[in-house]
């Protein structure tokens, strides 16, 4: 059987970094970057220039061609690669925007295209307003799907427009149906404890303490956990809702023992089956921090 033929955009990414290894045995990939190259310079082979937010959709139309799917990774970061401060929250809507221009361009140009499926990295942060807000402060144990998608700060709003625009094009109104599945993807850097304990550099170290560690630990989602996530919403043979609209929203993280997002449409739709939990993974470290003897912090899944 024919490899399925997918292009990936953002393919010189951290993200794309977790997924590609397996990615590239399993699938026809087509890569594609406005950089060869990554955060530390190295090149990644077969990797495309194409800038995504220019309007002017013709110059990348090729890169859709015989395209069984779109994994769209891309976005453009609110500081540049080597800035030495980030602008004010408030200050970084024209940027979020042109991500959302950008998700426009990917959207028309496969639908125009014919693919039939695209696999979106969304984010946490698309409804990110119920964990700073609620689950902190343990006014509610776990964030849906389906809740409205509310977000405290525009990185996390132009997620949510991400998932709001591709509706149009996966319920046909346009003609046909643009299967769409959005994966709000969680914490994927590794966990180390002396980030949290003040032990490394202040350059090192997290500014949340132990309740970043203990959130971390719910929000992770292991390589070969995310690999499964991405490779599942290419593959899954159904994704229709009962209306009949081929759009999923899931979240993306391990099987975490402390995670406070719902997999349940991750499992339905996908079958997603994560095989990681950071309270094994990461056990040595959870001893070491907040249920060891030397340790004095409050339980559950977040907060201290």
């Amino acid at each position: 059987m024919a490899k399925r033929k997918v292009l990936m955009t953002g393919a010189s990414g951290y993200i794309a970094s977790l997924i590609l290894p397996t990615m590239r045995d399993h699938f026809d990939m087509t890569l594609a970057d406005v950089s060869d190259t990554d955060r530390d310079g190295n090149k990644i082979e077969g990797v495309q220039i194409a800038d995504f937010i220019d309007p002017d959709r013709s110059k990348y139309a090729h890169l859709f061609e015989g395209i069984d799917a779109v994994i769209h990774l891309a976005f453009k970061p609110h500081s540049p690669r080597g800035a030495e401060s980030e602008k004010d929250p408030i200050d970084r809507f024209d940027n979020e925007h042109e991500n959302v221009q950008m998700a426009n361009n990917i959207y028309r140009s496969a639908y125009d295209a014919g693919v039939r499926r695209l696999a979106i990295a969304s984010s946490n942060h698309a409804a990110d307003w119920y964990e700073h807000s609620l689950i902190h402060d343990r006014k509610m144990d776990m964030v849906r799907p389906t809740d409205p998608p509310i977000s405290d700060n525009f990185y996390g709003w132009a997620k949510a427009a991400y998932e709001l625009l591709a509706f149009p094009y996966a319920c046909g109104i346009f003609g046909r149906k643009l299967e769409t599945v959005m994966l709000r993807i969680g914490f994927t850097r590794p966990i180390v404890a002396e980030q949290y304990l003040g032990a490394a550099s202040m350059s090192e170290q997290t500014a949340g303490g132990i309740a970043e560690f203990k959130r971390n630990l719910g929000a992770f989602i292991s390589p070969r956990d995310i690999t499964q996530l991405f490779t599942k919403a290419i593959e899954a043979p159904n994704i229709e809702n009962e209306h009949g609209v081929p759009f999923v929203v899931a979240y993306g993280c391990s099987d975490n023992t402390r995670r406070f997002w719902s997999l349940e449409t991750g499992r339905k739709y996908l079958d997603y089956q994560p095989e990681d939990d950071t309270e094994i993974l990461y056990a040595k470290e959870v001893a070491q921090l907040i249920t060891g003897a030397d340790t004095n912090v409050r339980g559950g899944k977040v907060g201290i």
